[in-house]
C-alpha cells in the first residue's frame, strides 16, 4: 500500500506524458485524477493506522548508492510526520487534478499539463517519505523542476517564461546552501541517513568549524545552511521574489504549489530536522526573526496588490512566516498543524480565485470586478469560508492553528518569542484587512469591468465547484477535529513519537485571557472596517493613500526587493556578461578559434583558386614546386 501511494502518481505522469496523444485528452484527465485520488485514499488509511495503532515503517525499495560509508537507499519512511504530509499532498493534489479538468478544458495541451501535475505530486511524495538527505534532495530538486515546467506551462507568454526562470534561479540560491549543509553533514558524520545523523548530533555540540574565515559551531552552521535551502523553497524574505511571479502559471498550479507541495517543503525540512535544530539556539532565533519578518512584510504588500492571485500568493508567503517562527520557538507540532489547516483554506482560496478568473474571462485585476456575488453565489460563499478560515475567525481551522502559534510564541518567554507574538497579532489584523478587501472588491460594490458585461459572467461548472466543497469542509472542520491530536500535551507524545524531537517540553500553561482575546477581536473588527474603507467610503481610502503616498508606493513596489536585486546583482551580471561575450567570446575565442581559422582557410582558398587558370605552364610550375618540396623533405629526413 505504501509503495502504491508513491508510484501511482508516477505511473499517471508517465502514461499521460508519453501516451497522452494516443489515449486522448479525456482519458488522460480521468486516469491521472483517478490514480492520484486512489493515492489520497490510501494515504488517509495510512494516517488512520498511525493515529489509532501508532503504525511506523521504513520500507527499503532498493539500494541507490553504496560507496564506502555512504549508503543511500530508495525508501518509504512512514511515521506521524510523513503520514500527515502524505494526506496533505495527495488530497489537495487529487482535488486540483479534478478541478483542472474543468479549468483547462479549452487548453490544447491537457495531457502534458496533467502529466506535470502528477509528476509534481510524485516528487513531493519522494521528498516527504525519504529516510535520508540524498533522497530528500532528489525530491527537493524534483519539485523545483516541476514548478519550472508548470509556471512556464504557457510558454508562448514571455512573462510566464521569465517567471519560470526566476523561480528556478532563485531556488538554486537556496539549494546551494542546502547542498552545502548536506555535504557538511556527511563530512562530520560519514552518513546521510536521518537516524544515524540524529543519533550523533550530541557528539559535535562543542565542535567548531572555520567557515569563510569565521569560527562557528558546527551544529549552528549545519542548521543555518539547511535553513537557507528552506528559505528558498518556502519563499522567506530575501528569497521570496519568485513566489508572486509564479502566478503566471495556470491557477491549479498556484493552488498545488502554495497549499501542498513546493512551499511546504521548507517547513517540512526544519520540522524533520528538529533533532538538529533543538541544539542550535542561534539557528532557532534566526528562523524566528526571518519567519516573523516574512509574515509582516508579505501581509503589508498584500494590502495594496490588485491581482487576485498575487494577493493570495503574498498571503501564502505570510502564513509560511507563521509556520517558520513556530518552529523557531520550538513548537514544531504547531507549525505542522498550521501547515495542515492552511493546505485546505489556501487551496480553497486559489481554486476559488480561479473560478472568479474563469467567470471574468481571464481578468485578474480586482479593480475591474465587483458586484457579482449574485452571479457567482457558490464561488462567493466558498471563498467567504476560505477567507474566514485564513483570517482566523473563531472556530474555523485557521483560528485554532494560527492562534496556537501566537500563543506558543508568547509562552516561549524570551525576547524573540514576545516580539514574534506581537508581530503575529498585528499581522493577523493585516491579513484580515487584505483578505476582506479582496472579497469586497471582487464580489461587492459597483461592477467595474468595461470589457465584459455583467450578464456574461457565469458560475463555474460542477467539476470545478465540487473540489471547492471538499476543501471548504476541511477549512471549517480540520482545526477543531485535529487540534488535540496535533498540539494537546496528552496526545502529542503518543502521536508524534520520534518524528519530532523536543529538547525542552512545550509549556502547558495558558496565556492570560486578555492575550487570547486580542487576535479574534481584531479579526472580527476588521470585517466592518474593511467594508467601510473599500466599499462604503472609498474617498477616505483615497485620501489615506494620498497622504501616505511614499508608503503606498513602497508597498506597491513590494519593498523594492526586485529593484534592489536588479541594481545590485542582475544588472552588474548582465554588464559583465556583455563584456565577456563581446570581448572574450567574440574577439578572442571566436576570433582566434573557429572564426579565425575559417577566415584563414577562406583567404587561402581564394588565393589558391587563382592557380586554377587552365594554363598548362602554371600547372607544370605548381607540380615542379610540389616535387621540389617533396624532394627537399626526403633529403632532409
Amino acid at each position: 500500500m505504501e509503495i502504491s501511494i508513491i508510484t501511482l502518481p508516477l505511473i499517471a505522469s508517465i502514461i499521460s506524458g508519453f501516451f497522452g496523444k494516443l489515449i486522448g485528452d479525456r482519458i488522460s484527465e480521468i486516469l491521472t485524477s483517478a490514480l492520484v485520488t486512489i493515492s489520497a485514499i490510501l494515504s488517509i488509511i495510512i494516517l488512520y493506522q498511525v493515529i489509532v495503532y501508532q503504525f511506523e515503517d521504513n520500507i527499503v525499495i532498493a539500494t541507490w548508492i553504496n560507496s564506502g560509508s555512504l549508503d543511500v537507499s530508495w525508501s518509504i519512511k512512514i511515521d506521524a510526520l510523513s503520514a500527515i504530509m502524505l494526506v496533505v499532498v495527495t488530497s489537495v493534489s487529487s482535488l486540483v487534478h479534478i478541478y483542472s479538468i474543468g479549468y483547462m478544458s479549452h487548453d490544447p495541451h491537457k495531457p502534458r499539463f496533467m502529466a506535470y501535475l502528477s509528476l509534481f505530486t510524485f516528487a513531493m511524495l519522494m521528498l516527504v517519505t525519504s529516510d535520508n538527505f540524498i533522497q530528500l534532495f532528489f525530491g527537493w530538486e524534483g519539485v523545483g523542476l516541476c514548478s519550472y515546467f508548470l509556471i512556464g506551462f504557457w510558454y508562448k507568454k514571455d512573462t510566464a517564461n521569465s517567471a519560470a526562470i526566476k523561480a528556478f534561479l532563485v531556488n538554486r540560491v537556496g539549494d546551494f546552501g542546502f547542498a552545502l549543509g548536506i555535504f557538511l553533514i556527511f563530512y562530520l558524520f560519514g552518513t546521510v541517513n536521518y537516524s544515524e545523523v540524529f543519533n550523533q548530533i550530541p557528539t559535535i555540540l562543542d565542535k567548531k568549524i572555520n567557515f569563510l574565515g569565521i569560527n562557528i559551531n558546527a551544529i549552528d552552521l549545519i542548521c543555518l545552511l539547511l535553513f537557507i535551502g528552506a528559505m528558498g523553497k518556502s519563499a522567506q524574505i530575501f528569497l521570496h521574489t519568485w513566489l508572486p511571479d509564479a502566478m503566471e502559471g495556470p491557477t491549479p498550479v498556484s493552488a498545488l504549489i502554495h497549499a501542498a507541495t513546493m512551499v511546504t517543503a521548507g517547513v517540512f525540512l526544519v520540522v524533520r530536522c528538529s533533532p538538529i535544530y533543538e541544539f542550535s539556539e542561534l539557528a532557532l532565533n534566526v528562523i524566528t526573526i526571518v519567519g516573523m519578518s516574512t509574515a509582516f512584510f508579505a501581509a503589508s504588500i498584500a494590502l495594496v496588490q490588485t491581482d487576485i492571485k498575487k494577493i493570495i500568493a503574498y498571503s501564502t508567503c505570510s502564513q509560511l512566516g507563521y509556520m517558520f517562527f513556530a518552529t523557531g520557538v520550538g513548537a514544531y507540532n504547531v507549525a505542522m498543524f498550521h501547515l495542515f489547516t492552511h493546505a485546505f483554506f489556501k487551496a480553497l482560496l486559489f481554486l476559488g480565485s480561479g473560478s472568479v478568473i474563469h467567470a471574468f474571462k481571464d481578468e485578474q485585476n480586482i479593480e475591474k470586478m465587483g458586484g457579482v456575488w449574485r452571479k457567482l453565489p457558490f464561488t462567493y460563499f466558498l471563498m467567504i469560508i476560505g477567507t474566514l478560515a485564513l483570517t482566523g475567525f473563531p472556530f474555523l481551522s485557521g483560528f485554532y492553528s494560527k492562534d496556537a502559534i501566537i500563543e506558543f510564541a508568547y509562552l516561549r518567554g524570551n525576547t524573540t518569542g514576545f516580539y514574534a507574538a506581537g508581530i503575529g497579532i498585528f499581522t493577523a489584523f493585516l491579513t484580515s484587512i487584505y483578505s476582506w478587501r479582496l472579497i469586497f472588491k471582487t464580489f461587492h460594490g459597483k461592477y467595474n469591468n468595461t470589457n465584459l458585461k455583467i450578464e456574461e459572467t457565469h458560475e463555474s461548472p460542477l467539476i470545478m465547484l465540487v473540489p471547492l466543497v471538499f476543501l471548504a469542509v476541511g477549512a471549517i472542520f480540520a482545526g477543531f477535529t485535529f487540534k488535540d491530536l496535533f498540539i494537546s500535551q496528552e496526545y502529542t507524545i503518543n502521536f508524534w513519537k520520534d518524528s519530532i524531537f523536543f529538547l525542552k517540553p512545550l509549556s502547558i500553561e495558558h496565556p492570560p485571557l486578555w492575550f487570547l482575546l486580542i487576535t479574534p477581536t481584531l479579526v472580527i473588527i476588521s470585517i466592518p472596517l474593511a467594508y467601510y474603507l473599500f466599499i462604503k467610503n472609498k474617498d477616505l481610502t483615497s485620501r489615506i493613500v494620498n497622504v501616505n503616498k511614499p508608503l503606498y508606493n513602497f508597498l506597491v513596489k513590494k519593498w523594492y526587493f526586485d529593484e534592489l536585486y536588479d541594481y545590485l546583482i542582475i544588472n552588474p551580471l548582465k554588464r559583465a556578461g556583455l563584456i565577456l561575450w563581446k570581448f572574450f567570446d567574440i574577439r578572442i575565442i571566436d576570433g582566434f578559434g573557429p572564426d579565425g581559422i575559417s577566415f584563414l582557410i577562406k583567404k587561402f582558398s581564394q588565393k589558391a583558386n587563382k592557380f586554377q587558370s587552365g594554363f598548362i605552364y602554371q600547372y607544370a610550375f605548381i607540380m615542379l614546386l610540389g616535387f621540389s618540396a617533396l624532394l627537399t623533405f626526403l633529403i632532409v629526413k
